[in-house]
């Protein structure tokens, strides 16, 4: 089976403010990933549009963010769901 590694960036610029995974754990689409506290205070969900295993986490609790910077990498199950 081919093996999808799917980078997921921070959308915003902040400082991270809650995670809610660890690596080696299976996340569904649309799942909540993290919380990015905005520099013009704003809370921002990161979430992701695949389902599979968190094979990475880039970022650590408190750390500031810009646009674009890693915060996951998740290995893609590559299943089909109802929402694709």
């Amino acid at each position: 089976m081919k093996k999808v590694i799917e980078t997921v960036y921070s959308p915003c610029c902040g400082k991270v403010e809650n995670i809610f995974v660890s690596q080696g754990s299976y996340v569904y689409e649309w799942e909540k990933l993290m919380v990015v506290h905005t520099t013009d205070n704003k809370k921002v969900e990161i979430e992701t549009s695949v389902s599979g295993h968190v094979v990475s986490i880039e970022v650590t609790k408190n750390q500031n963010v810009s646009n674009e910077t890693v915060l996951i990498h998740l290995q893609d199950d590559l299943l089909i769901t109802g929402s694709d």
